[in-house]
């Protein structure tokens, strides 16, 4: 067992335990900072948080009779700023959006601004450049509900000379106009965001989940939003009750989420966990989801935003996160016209989700559109619906269900064809499934490139639950189908078992090379 020391500010710290474990240990471990017990926990990845700034730590875990241990120095802070002293109260009446905006835009580079215990009603908040802030324990930001009083981006706005254009609003991918997020930052860097504190969006169906297929004054805030920002670092708290999308960084890089707990309720609308759209260099480690859409889905814009910046999502690894009740765990797609790079997902535990690894994609998207380098490994599913979903026929979007998007047969590659290049699946443990170990399926005109699955270990239910494995035209529902391959280049099966699945293990059509060991 190791403790490795992940990221430090001048008030806080993440750590992770390295005794291959996922998520979390089956007993709790005590912590001592400093020779002090300062908690217990279970968790692989936690944080600690009070501490003081340029100060040097040592801290200890013990568990089951063993130890470990690491040291640290906290980083140096110039002042801090509590946004009570500015003028905010915290008591849950009072407007504190100004004074906590006014605290924000004082505060000077290597300061810090301190929302301490209390509940402070806000609307939307804006980040600067080289500052932390720190949601103390019992701090709540909770966002008001009146739509009417948030700030209204437009999609995109065109310069002057009328030789170029400035995108700021965006919804599903393409360039609309949406509120302001409840955090929000454009183009700032090197910020913090930390604490033990909650942002609470009050979402519900009297207020943003009602009628959310019509956009009224603009499309849904997210709670966090980051438009074409720099090394950003969510540490610890807590987010709940989402409008709609929690996370959504768009266009940024050098991006942490680390250790974050985000909760929405399993019926609720659009409310992705995390949405990293056409950014690079993204760390996601110790998070736990649970919510009403997909946990983590990747995206690079639909079809205009892709072919106009052709910026991919790229570089993204996740680690020891708990996925619970979500459509899919982590998800690739749909909008993703600028295609999706090297996403390393691994130690990572899926609970009751739909399915496990969902790509959607479709004819339209294009041939920047590439999806490449994607691996899952050391992944622990438990009743899951099913593990693995690559839909090339996903029916999104007006004009999803037409014949062009829909056809079966070979059609023209052009422009507009996408393409799925190497998925990799190794040591996976899928137990009590329910409708299909996977449904994997290319274009016949554009075959998935290579897909490989090692030590893949797949069981149902005994009471499965059908259901329907891939949101494309013709697929009906099932219970415990195996194995669903069609229109892939080569397919790799070393040490794969299935074990419930009604009928043939492997369904498979139009496979060029088919290796199994």
């Amino acid at each position: 067992m190791e403790l490795k020391v992940i990221c430090t500010t001048a008030r806080s710290a993440t750590l992770e335990t390295e005794a291959g474990r996922i998520f979390e240990f089956d007993t709790e471990g005590e912590i001592y900072v400093n020779g002090s017990l300062y908690k217990r926990t279970n968790r692989v990845i936690f944080s600690l948080f009070g501490l003081n700034p340029d100060t040097e730590y040592e801290v200890c875990l013990k568990r089951d009779g063993k130890e470990a241990r690491t040291v640290f120095r906290t980083d140096y802070e110039f002042v801090t700023l509590n946004v009570k002293e500015i003028g905010a109260k915290g008591d849950g009446i009072q407007d504190d959006t100004g004074f906590i905006q006014a605290a924000i835009l004082a505060c000077p580079k290597n300061g810090r601004v301190l929302i301490p215990k209390g509940v402070y009603r806000i609307t939307s908040l804006f980040l600067k450049s080289h500052i932390r802030l720190e949601l103390g324990a019992g701090a709540v930001l909770a966002a008001d509900t009146d739509r009417f009083r948030y700030p209204r981006f437009p999609g995109m706005i065109e310069s002057y000379d009328e030789t170029a254009d400035y995108n700021l609003g965006t919804w599903e991918g393409n360039p609309l106009p949406m509120f302001a997020g409840i955090i929000n930052g454009i183009e700032v860097e090197d910020v913090v965001i930390y604490g033990e504190g909650l942002v609470d969006g009050q979402a519900s169906f009297e207020n943003w989940w009602n009628d959310v297929g019509t956009m009224r004054g603009a499309f849904r805030p997210r709670m966090v939003f980051l438009e074409r920002c720099k090394s950003i670092t969510l540490q610890g708290f807590h987010l709940k009750n989402s409008p709609t999308w929690v996370l959504h960084p768009y266009f940024s890089q050098g991006l942490r989420f680390l250790d974050l707990d985000i909760k929405n309720p399993a019926d609720s609308p659009n409310t992705d966990g995390l949405d990293p759209e056409s950014c690079r260099d993204v760390e996601i480690a110790g998070l736990h989801f649970s919510l009403g859409d997909d946990c983590i889905a990747i995206k690079s814009g639909k079809i205009y935003m892709g072919r106009r910046y052709k910026t991919p999502s790229e570089n993204i690894e996740i680690r020891q996160c708990l996925m619970e009740n979500g459509h899919g765990a982590v998800t690739v797609g749909s909008e993703v016209g600028a295609g999706v790079k090297a996403v390393h997902v691994k130690d990572c535990l899926f609970r009751c989700t739909d399915r496990g690894l969902r790509v959607k994609t479709r004819r339209g998207r294009g041939r920047d559109s590439v999806l490449s380098d994607i691996s899952f490994q050391h992944i622990i599913m438990e009743n899951v619906m099913t593990p693995f979903v690559v839909n090339s026929f996903y029916f999104c979007d007006p004009d999803g269900r037409t014949d062009y998007v829909q056809c079966r047969e070979a059609l023209p590659v052009d422009e507009r064809t996408p393409e799925i290049k190497n998925l990799s699946f190794k040591d996976i443990k899928a137990s009590d499934c329910h409708v299909a170990a996977s449904f994997l399926c290319g274009l016949p005109e554009q075959k998935i490139h290579k897909i490989k699955l090692e030590n893949v270990e797949i069981s149902f239910a005994e009471q499965a639950r059908e259901g329907v494995p891939a949101m494309m035209e013709g697929v009906e529902a099932c219970s415990r189908r195996g194995f669903t391959v069609m229109n892939v280049d080569t397919l790799i099966c070393k040490n794969v078992t299935i074990t419930g699945q009604k009928g043939d293990a492997f369904i498979m059509s139009n496979i060029d090379c088919f290796e199994e060991a």
